[in-house]
């Protein structure tokens, strides 16, 4: 059964940083590529960034130089660390596959005020 479990959000001031985890119960998980992506309150889900077997790493134009990507193939764990946050940055987190499957995991928020 696939299951996704999002973890790490919180409170955080600005500028400040955090590390988000998604474990992941995905069959091959090591073959798959792995992405995260969020959801502000009144907006659509966005893509934020993704990382392919190998290690490859793309990011969306607004979280690069501040977000990193990582992997953990042997725990089936993808990592988010993100520094330098910004209030604009607040909203629900999620991973998921690429392609997306129809199912997503209860995302963890991620709250940027002073």
């Amino acid at each position: 059964q696939v299951q996704l479990v999002e973890s790490g959000g919180g409170y955080v001031h600005p500028g400040g940083s955090r590390r988000l985890s998604c474990a992941a119960s995905i069959r091959v998980f090591s073959f798959v590529v792995m992405a995260w992506y969020r959801q502000a309150p009144g907006k659509q889900r966005e893509w934020v960034a993704s990382i392919t077997s190998s290690g490859s790493t793309t990011y969306a134009d607004s979280v690069k130089g501040r977000f990193t990507i990582s992997r953990d193939n042997a725990k089936n764990t993808v990592y988010l660390e993100m520094n330098s946050l910004k209030p604009e940055d607040t909203a629900v987190y999620y991973c998921n596959k690429i392609p997306t499957m129809a199912y997503w995991g209860q995302g963890t928020q991620v709250t940027v005020s002073s």
